[in-house]
């Protein structure tokens, strides 16, 4: 993937486009089990842009290969959302709009904050599962190396979150389809930024160990 905006165009370049993305859509209405299918099925289509085949997965419960992401980046969402909840809360139960407003006002940095992580966040999960999505150093490393493509990427996923929810306007049968296209939109946008940044979770992966000395040259007659 050679540019960003290709994220959008691939998905359709995939002959069975229609089909895969209507039954994905349908699994993705079951609670628990269809989210993380479908975070599955995002981290194949990962791999295949990674390859350079422009098509989709096969629709499918993708379990195994979605139930890192889906934890690990519920749990990020969590530790986000949790200062900015706490302090409305509190706003909320002494009727203080000051502190209602304060904690949205940081519910919203923090989440845009969130915004600038989440490629990292995937793409090292994608590359080393739950060890990769919870290595908070290696995650900022990646993050901050190139602040313009963290930040590009992190608009995008933004973006395809949005294209993702639209199918409620239409009587919320348009989920079916947006929202595993915008599912497709991130795998594009995670595989450029993967590309981009060196391959994808590099920064994450340990050192190799030094190599053995060498052997003590025999004694000579």
């Amino acid at each position: 993937m050679t540019s960003v905006g290709d994220s959008f165009a691939w998905p359709f370049q995939d002959q069975q486009f229609f089909s895969k993305i209507l039954v994905q859509g349908l699994i993705t209405l079951i609670p628990i089990v269809g989210w993380i299918a479908t975070f599955g099925w995002f981290m194949i289509i990962i791999d295949n842009y990674r390859a350079g085949r422009r098509e989709l997965p096969p629709a499918g419960f993708h379990l195994e290969r979605g139930i890192a992401i889906f934890i690990v980046y519920l749990v990020w969402a969590i530790v986000f959302g949790i200062p900015g909840g706490i302090i409305q809360g509190v706003g909320r139960n002494n009727d203080n709009a000051g502190l209602i407003s304060l904690g949205g006002l940081i519910g919203f940095v923090l989440g845009l904050g969130l915004a600038f992580l989440a490629p990292s966040i995937i793409s090292a999960t994608h590359s080393a599962g739950f060890a990769g999505g919870f290595n908070v150093g290696g995650i900022w490393q990646t993050a901050t190396v190139n602040p313009t493509n963290s930040i590009v990427a992190g608009l995008l996923i933004w973006v395809a979150s949005i294209i993702a929810w639209a199918g409620i306007i239409l009587c919320c049968v348009g989920l079916l389809f947006t929202i595993p296209y915008g599912v497709a939109i991130m795998a594009g946008v995670v595989a450029w930024f993967e590309g981009v940044s060196g391959g994808g979770g590099t920064a994450m992966a340990p050192a190799a160990p030094p190599p053995p000395p060498p052997a003590p040259a025999a004694p000579t007659a």
